[in-house]
């Protein structure tokens, strides 16, 4: 086991994505859409595809929602082509920003992404500025004994296993061996509070109280846009900070 993570960063992430429901489930279905378009409609055999149904699932998006979405995907149904771009930058406290875009108009995500970071008094890079801090990985969080995350994540694929606090540990896979770990997983009758495939920073830079308030706004502003996918970051604030940052949000 390696690494220890914070989690109280983990619950703003998710409490922030699960207050925005309805803007959630647009996003979600965005990301089904393209994966089908790019990978085929079945589950099956699109594990990409499978990763994102999971996902909504665990939203509790409607399953006629999930439907319709990989049908605009494949073309049975007329929709709008998205196309995946990332922006990458700086936020407050020398924090590196990248921002995974799905979007039909490049020129309103562009503008939007531009406007929300002058705002914020922050500064976008140039590509491959902070892209090559960040690596694709499937991220688990799952509740249960440490041994027993433990060996049956590693058994299953998993590349590694950190402790997040509060009986929480977040399993790394492979991004096409997230399902599979995630199932073996619950099979062994481990709790999955969240499976995603996600960006995970090679390093991270910790964050003043101070910078903090102003780096989260700046987060959380680029989370409301609606061609913004994901926005990844390589913050570490303290626990304590954390959780006062968030009681006045």
């Amino acid at each position: 086991m390696a690494g220890h993570s914070k989690w109280a960063n983990i619950k703003h992430r998710k409490g922030r994505q699960d207050a925005k429901r309805g803007k959630l489930f647009g996003k979600l279905a965005k990301a089904i859409e393209v994966a089908a378009r790019e990978g085929g409609g079945s589950v099956e055999f699109n594990p990409t595809l499978a990763t994102a149904v999971d996902k909504a699932k665990t939203a509790d998006m409607p399953n006629d929602n999930i439907e319709r979405a990989i049908k605009r995907g494949t073309g049975e149904v007329e929709g709008a082509v998205y196309e995946e771009m990332f922006y990458e930058g700086y936020g407050p406290g020398g924090v590196a920003l990248y921002v995974q875009i799905l979007t039909d108009n490049r020129n309103r995500a562009a503008s939007d992404v531009r406007s929300t970071f002058s705002r914020h008094n922050s500064s976008l890079g140039e590509p491959g500025s902070v892209g090559y801090l960040f690596s694709q990985k499937g991220l688990i969080l799952a509740r249960g004994a440490e041994d027993d995350v433990m060996i049956s994540a590693l058994d299953a694929g998993a590349e590694d296993v950190r402790d997040a606090g509060s009986g929480v540990f977040e399993v790394v896979t492979e991004a096409g061996g997230l399902r599979d770990v995630r199932k073996a997983l619950e099979a062994e009758g481990i709790e999955v509070d969240s499976a995603d495939v996600t960006q995970l920073p090679s390093t991270t830079v910790p964050v003043e109280e101070k910078e903090a308030k102003k780096l989260l706004r700046l987060i959380d502003d680029l989370d409301e846009l609606d061609d913004v996918q994901s926005v990844y970051s390589n913050y570490d604030i303290d626990d304590s900070v954390m959780e006062r940052v968030m009681a006045e949000a």
